[in-house]
């Protein structure tokens, strides 16, 4: 029996920048380039709307409450409301592309609903006491204002998962948090990681680097922090964002920000580096990938997403350089700490000659965006003719 074409419809959680799950989303979209496109805001301008190839959106009454360009996150109490709000009863497939409220969407039991998940709501669930805290909401009444909220949010999450009929992790990490908040079973597709456009430079010079947008999380503070406590190292800081002047008050002379950087800047430090340093404890994490593209280690934290992108060399075995430790491409630290980041920079500088360049760039080829389509379209598929033969 040929089975009937699906019309295809994606959801996306909000529609701001091109980030790590708008990546997804542009290949979600080339998978399925017919597909109709829903997201709750859409404040994307005109020269930025190539990776959705300039489809029109579906958004939801979010789009149109005050400030909503601006503060859309604010919204969240009413996110859940909104997203429940689009009509898919016409489509057979819905794919939705979820870190917040997508996988929350209504949908029949005719209808097939898979879910990429980039995360389980992380300021829901167990990072909630870190966001309180980093977002000044850990004491007062706006405080309990929040956790009241939030609580809601998790009875609102868990209840949408059995909507779900087939979830997708982007990593092991994130599978294992799937499991641990709905109890359900993930398949795994790391997401795609554009390869083509870092391109491998063998010869490095006498600098470290980070690059990332500027929030709590990602701990730029703390690196800037830890190398200023090295005035003999020199760091080079890309990015902004709401910590930046945090950033700029920890930085010593011999640490260099930078700021927003056009792709053509970014790549070149990325090519030059001595080493990227990544101290966030991510579901994934694009940037390490991106910078071992380019034949440059990474010093990372050891924990979430890193640990699966990221071959480390380890301190108790690095003297009997073996065959799995001639693949390193890293060096891990696993406390969140200045002295943690100091000691990873002098671990590294001791074994530099152990972690060599074509082995960054062979380990980040793994993940590039063509094997995401194939084993996205794979996966899809198959659970399209699974779901068509129980029914």
């Amino acid at each position: 029996m040929t089975l009937q074409k699906p019309r295809v419809a994606i959801v996306h959680d909000w529609l701001v920048t091109y980030a790590g799950a708008e990546r997804v989303l542009e290949q979600m979209i080339q998978c399925y380039p017919e597909a109709d496109l829903f997201s709750l805001v859409d404040f994307l301008p005109d020269n930025k709307r190539g990776f959705i190839a300039n489809k029109p959106v579906h958004t939801s009454f979010i789009q149109k409450l005050p400030k909503a360009r601006t503060k859309y996150r604010s919204y969240l109490p009413l996110m859940a409301l909104a997203i429940e709000q689009f009509d898919l009863s016409s489509y057979d497939l819905i794919l939705s592309s979820s870190h917040a409220v997508a996988k929350g969407v209504l949908t029949g039991p005719d209808q097939l609903h898979i879910s990429y998940v980039h995360s389980p709501i992380r300021y829901a669930w167990d990072l909630q006491h870190q966001y309180l805290k980093e977002s000044r909401l850990d004491h007062g009444i706006k405080g309990w204002i929040a956790r009241i909220i939030l609580h809601y949010v998790r009875l609102w999450d868990t209840r949408t998962a059995n909507g779900v009929d087939s979830f997708i992790a982007n990593s092991t990490f994130v599978a294992r948090r799937i499991f641990k908040v709905y109890r359900r079973q993930a398949q795994i597709i790391a997401p795609p990681v554009d390869i083509s456009s870092f391109t491998l430079q063998q010869e490095k010079q006498n600098y470290y680097v980070t690059a990332s947008r500027m929030v709590p999380y990602k701990k730029v503070d703390l690196i800037v922090a830890a190398f200023t406590a090295m005035p003999d190292k020199k760091l080079i800081v890309i990015g902004d964002g709401p910590d930046y002047e945090k950033v700029r008050a920890a930085a010593g002379p011999n640490v260099q920000l930078l700021g927003f950087a056009e792709s053509q800047v970014l790549l070149e430090h990325l090519q030059n580096a001595k080493a990227f340093v990544f101290a966030a404890e991510e579901d994934f994490g694009i940037a390490p990938l991106e910078a071992q593209a380019c034949g440059t280690p990474v010093i990372a934290f050891g924990k979430g997403g890193a640990r699966e992108t990221i071959v480390p060399l380890l301190e108790g075995n690095a003297q009997h350089n073996g065959p799995e430790m001639q693949k390193a491409t890293g060096v891990f630290f696993y406390e969140q700490t200045q002295s943690a980041i100091r000691a990873a920079v002098e671990y590294f500088e001791k074994n530099i000659a152990l972690i060599k360049p074509i082995n960054c760039r062979e380990n980040a080829l793994r993940f590039g965006s063509e094997r995401f389509c194939e084993e996205f379209k794979e996966v899809t598929e198959k659970e399209w003719i699974s779901f068509n033969d129980k029914n």
